[in-house]
C-alpha cells in the first residue's frame, strides 16, 4: 500500500469543496443553542505550506484555492470559505492553506 501524504493535494479541488461544505454544516451547528462534540477522525496537520516543496511537486492548489483567491464574484459560501483561508494569510498572499475549518 502506498502511503498518502496530504501535503501534495493540500488546497486542490476537491479539498476546497470538502471544507467549504464543512464549513457550512460548523456554521449552521454554530446556531444551536446545544452544545456538540466534533471528532475529525481523520484530521492532519494544522496547516500546510502551499511554497513547499510537496505542494509545490504537482501545484494542485492552484486548481483550486489558487483560482479562487484573487476573485470577487464568488458565490457566498465560497466566499465566506475563501475568506477563511485569506484569514490564514495575513501577509495578503496565498502561501499556507489551513488544515480544517474548525475555527468555523
Amino acid at each position: 500500500m502506498l502511503a498518502y501524504r496530504h501535503a501534495f493535494h493540500a488546497g486542490n479541488h476537491a479539498d476546497v469543496l470538502k471544507h467549504t461544505v464543512l464549513t457550512l454544516l460548523l456554521r449552521y451547528m454554530n446556531k444551536k443553542d446545544k452544545s456538540y462534540r466534533l471528532v475529525d477522525t481523520h484530521a492532519g496537520a494544522g496547516g500546510y505550506s502551499l511554497e513547499g516543496r510537496y505542494a509545490q511537486k504537482k501545484g494542485e492548489f492552484e486548481q483550486g484555492i489558487g483560482r479562487l483567491w484573487t476573485r470577487d464574484d464568488l458565490p457566498e459560501a465560497v466566499a465566506d470559505y475563501v475568506d477563511l483561508v485569506r484569514r490564514f494569510n495575513p501577509q495578503g498572499s496565498l502561501e499556507q492553506y489551513p488544515g480544517s475549518p474548525a475555527f468555523a
